[in-house]
């Protein structure tokens, strides 16, 4: 190991930590612009009936590739512990089982969910045209799901490997081949929506391989795959240390599509793609909020098997204070974008793009909040503590955001559909700083 390189032992100034963060904050944007650009080429290449549909669909898809994130966080929570601990072998025993579970897992996935995404899909409303671009989406996409969910868990596993810079290079990768191919296939060739969802599932397939033959050999990170044995325990722990991260990604979804069924209600088809365009630049800021924490875990997990409570009361100070940086910064951010995005997406059609400008606006102030909670889940995590973890998520991914988004509705209509993520993420912020008060002395942070 260079003597310049950061390592999970060291010391973490606010600079360190941003610049070990960094790559895995780049890596979980990466990702997210997967759906953005096939979103970009449906739109002004196929139309907003299959623009419509990509979102439509798309929280569906994300939920059955979300058992990746589980065992990248539950697992590299508990293999940075054991690394603290001073146990290698077994960390690397613990990682290749994590590894190879998840991938048996996923084909087992993808053949479920390309059976039933048909009557998934008329289930959660779509008819007519909107349902079959669905499928034929869905199905396309749901190939490539083992190699999604490994890419999406070694991007926790990079962090814990000491190799986020290698992590961060193959997610910039697969998302340049879904740019390029998606201009080609879509732009170029005209293949339309199965040429985006090609273009998608061929960026997921780079991915997920790279990482595999780069563990399966020789290399330089304090990790490799091995062979291993089923370990109950382990899986078991990891499950419950990521049920957390497991939670939030599936309650996003299912939101999304209380969302798509409540601005179906109240607005039709235009509704879906306004909120779809909203959702592009929410998922690239709380990719950047969920890259920090996966980032920063391994570091908070190291510190917290070795016992060192001053630098974990270190981490979490500083942590806070560059969660509300972030923050601030998107809120502005996210006022200067709204109108060139939505022109961007939109602006081939005058009424959808002023609804999408407004929409965006007033959803734009929960940014101020999604942050926090973001954080303190993946905190909560990192310290082995997986109920708390979950129930934080479970707070603020499901609950408060579906009360939020049935009961506001009743009194402003659409305006209450872009105000309901403010009041769930306000609410979700009082129950971290519940939590982190109330376990202070617990893990002496």
């Amino acid at each position: 190991m260079r003597k310049n390189s950061i390592q999970l032992s060291d010391h973490f100034t606010a600079g360190r930590l941003l610049r070990f963060t960094v790559p895995s904050i780049i890596m979980m944007i990466f990702t997210s612009i997967y759906g953005v650009v096939d979103g970009f080429f449906v739109s002004n290449f196929v139309g907003k009936t299959s623009f419509a549909a990509v979102n439509f669909i798309m929280p569906f898809l994300m939920i059955l590739g979300t058992f990746g994130f589980m065992f990248g966080t539950g697992g590299s929570a508990l293999v940075a512990k054991t690394f603290g601990e001073g146990d290698n072998e077994r960390a690397n025993r613990y990682f290749s089982l994590f590894v190879y579970l998840s991938a048996a897992l996923g084909v087992v996935i993808a053949v479920l969910g390309i059976i039933f995404i048909g009557p998934v899909a008329e289930l959660l409303g779509a008819e007519g045209e909107m349902l079959e671009d669905c499928i034929v989406y869905g199905r396309v996409i749901l190939v490539a799901l083992p190699f999604f969910m490994l890419q999406m868990e070694f991007q926790s596993f990079f962090v814990t490997a000491e190799k986020p810079k290698m992590g961060l290079f193959v997610t910039v990768a697969a998302g340049c081949t879904n740019i390029v191919l998606d201009a080609l296939l879509v732009g170029v060739f005209s293949f339309g929506l199965v040429g985006a969802a090609l273009a998608t599932a061929i960026s997921q397939l780079v991915g997920g391989i790279i990482p595999l033959i780069y563990f399966s050999r020789k290399n330089s990170s304090i990790l490799r795959l091995t062979k291993t044995k089923y370990d109950g325990k382990a899986v078991l722990r990891a499950c419950t240390n990521g049920s957390s991260e497991l939670m939030t990604n599936v309650s996003m979804s299912l939101v999304s599509m209380l969302y798509n069924f409540q601005l179906l209600k109240y607005a039709g088809n235009d509704g879906v793609a306004a909120f779809g365009v909203v959702m592009y630049v929410n998922m690239i800021f709380l990719a950047a909020f969920i890259g920090y924490s996966i980032g920063v875990a391994p570091v908070i997990g190291f510190h917290y098997g070795a016992g060192n409570t001053d630098e974990l009361k270190s981490l979490l100070r500083k942590s806070l204070w560059i969660i509300g940086a972030f923050s601030v910064s998107m809120l502005a951010l996210s006022v200067v974008l709204v109108k060139p995005l939505s022109l961007l997406f939109v602006g081939y059609d005058r009424a959808l793009y002023e609804m999408t400008c407004r929409g965006f606006y007033i959803y734009s102030i929960s940014y101020l909040f999604s942050g926090f909670a973001i954080f303190g889940s993946g905190f909560f995590t990192a310290l082995n503590d997986g109920l708390t973890s979950a129930l934080i998520s479970f707070l603020w991914a499901l609950v408060f955001q579906a009360i939020a988004i049935l009961v506001l509705p009743m009194i402003w209509e659409l305006d209450g559909v872009w105000h309901a993520n403010t009041l769930a993420e306000l609410l979700s912020v009082i129950v971290f700083i519940s939590f982190l008060f109330a376990k202070r002395k617990v893990y002496e942070y």
